[in-house]
């Protein structure tokens, strides 16, 4: 009986249940997932030759017979080295060495016919022409292999799965494709016509088993016809699913805020600035949102300093204003700390009441903030995750504020949006990030939200001055940062771990000795480098009180140098602070760097970010001239998500990516945006269209176990 593509995989031949664990540990349980994995890369085996032609230094593949085998003399059986001599009737005989080859004693013997893959070398001990470690293959003896897959062909070469390797792979794949019937093609047919895409069953078997005439360059960078099919087919139904989404929310309740003239006034009264024009423009587009009676689902990005805490605040307003409350959501306790303390400075002047809830509050006014907040008493809850639990109620939700979502999981951002429905009625959610995302990963990333740019820095603002230094100069940049603080300024120093021989503090590197570390730093700094200059530290290990007190003693004056970590990354907002060195700067990610860097030029005085390296590579060099030649946040997330690929963009996993098989947010984005396009026409076809019942079908049964996405917002 022939395979389909809902088979589960222990059931097909060769694999079993031990294998099929190994297989379900890398998401493939069902044969469609097996024949969606992808080889990441191709190798060239075609080269075949005969012994007598062979050059020391090139590649090839040699058919050849077991003349002698077995394992070496004396002098090197502790090595494990099985030894063969093969010959093809060429006249010339070739030697083939596998290291700790003890296990092909009883497989490979003489008369049997072999295809051998490998590097051509010299022998020198035996004088002869040799491969070392050679891939092979049993020709026509040897039943668990199919003949001439693993040479004498371009080869596919796929990522490991536990103790599957790629040859393990290969066979598994050409068994499944010669049994499986015929899989449907969803892929609408006007879309394989206009973009002259191969139907689904031939584009399967070119991806795994490429013809002969395949052009192996086209292969290795993706671009050959039949994976060029698959890339266009995994974005384009993730796009079609995005898009439903986004139509799905605006059928759902919400509340339709007023914007009346007195609202403006108030917002008027509040404001500590005049708004640059980027700012009135996006709070327009999220007010707009906001007077619709559907909920709100918006994403605001900016650089850092671009002011959208101030944006966010006028919406606080609009929803205040008109009997609601609201909830802004913070990733860590300082920068949670650093909102409230924000806020409530503008939001006293309108008589709001802001309250601060956090893990590490008191139980005493934990349980007396959730029940002013349930009764209604407080306007504007700040928070960390401690606003997400069960026991915490808003009497009338009206807007929740997301700051960072990428440090948070999607399930966390669907969580808050079901806890503020009341009566019905939906909350509006503002999302905000100072990391800016590519285009491309915006699409993928927030395809559910509507996005606003803030692209304009208040007025006044110097670009900040940036340098990179080796290790060797710490001295002159001790020297240049105490005549910064002669001069009355402030500065940051940070260092990528808490105490030596740890983890960088956001769990972004391995723990490795020779890491300079802030608290020992801390303590060299004030003792040795800079005895007369009072120096504060700040990590994420202390109590919230303690990082608070440090953050006061800084932003007072009292403590004119501050050590760090990477809690300061975000939110930490101190105008006479304007020089920042980052020492091991290599440790850290660019769209990191930068985010640190925004820490200073916030004042009108010149600042100054001094990145120091211990390790000087290509990449490292690569990423210091992109920090040194560019204050734009926009072109650093580009490339940063270059130089790391989307899945450490951010430094972490949890960030709702879609679990993209063959797609490349960053090699294919060309491909990404036509797949966008024709999915937002798609959607719109009418109902009746018989393609877009059979898509909609499809999307439902393979959003989340193709994708690893939920549905939020």
């Amino acid at each position: 009986m022939p395979l389909d593509l809902t088979t589960p995989l222990q059931f097909v031949t060769g694999v079993g249940p031990a294998r099929a664990q190994m297989l379900e540990a890398k998401g493939l349980r069902l044969v469609e997932d097996l024949v969606a994995y992808p080889p990441f890369r191709y190798e060239d085996r075609r080269n075949v030759k005969t012994i007598a032609r062979l050059a020391p230094g090139e590649t090839a593949t040699v058919i050849a017979e077991v003349k002698s085998a077995g394992l070496a003399s004396f002098r090197r059986k502790n090595l494990g080295l099985f030894e063969a001599v093969f010959t093809d009737g060429s006249g010339e005989t070739l030697l083939g060495k596998w290291f700790h080859g003890g296990y092909l004693a009883d497989r490979i013997t003489p008369g049997q016919r072999l295809a051998l893959y490998g590097k051509i070398e010299i022998d020198n001990y035996a004088g002869r022409l040799a491969m070392m470690h050679p891939e092979f293959e049993f020709l026509g003896e040897d039943e668990d292999a199919e003949e001439g897959l693993h040479t004498g062909r371009i080869v596919p070469v796929y990522e490991a799965a536990g103790k599957i390797n790629t040859r393990v792979f290969r066979t598994l794949m050409h068994r499944v494709l010669d049994e499986l019937a015929d899989p449907p093609d969803l892929l609408p047919e006007f879309l394989r016509q206009t973009w002259k895409l191969p139907g689904r069953a031939e584009a399967l078997r070119q991806i795994h088993f490429p013809a002969p005439h395949e052009d192996l360059r086209l292969l290795n960078s993706f671009r050959s016809q039949a994976q060029r099919r698959f890339i266009f087919e995994e974005f384009f139904w993730l796009e079609c699913g995005l898009a439903l989404k986004r139509e799905h929310a605006k059928l759902r309740a919400g509340i339709s805020f007023k914007l009346e003239g007195r609202i403006r006034e108030r917002i008027k009264e509040m404001l500590p600035f005049k708004p640059t024009g980027a700012q009135k423009r996006v709070l327009g587009e999220i007010a707009a949102d906001m007077a619709k009676p559907h909920p709100m689902n918006r994403l605001l990005q900016g650089d850092v300093g671009s002011g959208k805490t101030l944006v966010a605040a006028e919406a606080i307003v609009i929803a205040v204003e008109n009997g609601y409350q609201a909830a802004v959501l913070a990733p860590t306790e300082v920068l949670a700390a650093q909102h409230f303390s924000y806020l409530r400075q503008m939001f006293d002047r309108l008589g709001y009441e802001t309250a601060l809830l956090t893990g590490s509050l008191g139980a005493r006014e934990k349980a007396r903030t959730k029940r002013d907040l349930a009764t209604g008493a407080i306007h504007v809850a700040v928070g960390t995750h401690a606003l997400l639990e069960d026991d915490v109620e808003l009497a009338r939700p009206g807007l929740a504020i997301v700051d960072e979502q990428h440090r948070f999981g999607v399930m966390q951002r669907l969580r808050l949006f079901d806890k503020g429905r009341q009566g019905g009625l939906y909350p509006d959610v503002l999302v905000m990030t100072a990391t800016p995302i590519p285009r491309t990963l915006a699409l993928t990333l927030y395809g559910d939200l509507d996005v606003s740019t803030i692209d304009e820095m208040p007025p006044g603002r110097k670009p900040i001055v940036t340098k990179h230094v080796t290790e060797a100069k710490i001295e002159q940049v001790y020297s240049f940062l105490k005549k910064q603080i002669d001069a009355g300024r402030q500065a940051y120093v940070v260092y990528p771990v808490i105490d030596e021989g740890e983890e960088t503090e956001n769990g972004g590197g391995r723990k490795s000795p020779g890491l300079k570390a802030a608290e020992t730093m801390h303590q060299h700094l004030a003792k040795t480098v800079f005895p007369s200059t009072p120096i504060g530290l700040l990590h994420g290990r202390m109590t919230q009180e303690d990082k608070e007190e440090a953050m006061r003693r800084f932003k007072a004056g009292q403590d004119r140098i501050l050590v760090s970590t990477t809690v300061i990354e975000v939110g930490v907002d101190v105008p006479n602070a304007n020089v920042i060195v980052v020492e091991q700067a290599e440790r850290f990610g660019l769209a990191q760097l930068h985010q640190l860097r925004g820490r200073v030029g916030r004042g009108h005085q010149q600042s100054y970010c001094v990145l120091v390296t211990n390790k000087a590579g290509e990449s490292v060099l690569e990423r210091m001239r992109t920090l040194t030649e560019s204050n734009d946040g926009f072109y650093i997330a580009e490339m940063d998500l270059k130089l790391r690929g989307p899945g450490e963009f951010f430094g972490t996993k949890q960030t709702g990516l879609p679990a993209l098989r063959i797609a490349s947010i960053v090699r294919d984005r060309d491909i990404l945006e036509h797949a966008r396009k024709e999915a937002l026409a798609f959607t719109q076809r009418p109902s009746t269209d018989g393609e877009l019942r059979r898509g909609l079908d499809y999307l439902q049964t393979h959003w989340q176990r193709k994708y690893g996405l939920v549905s939020v917002g």
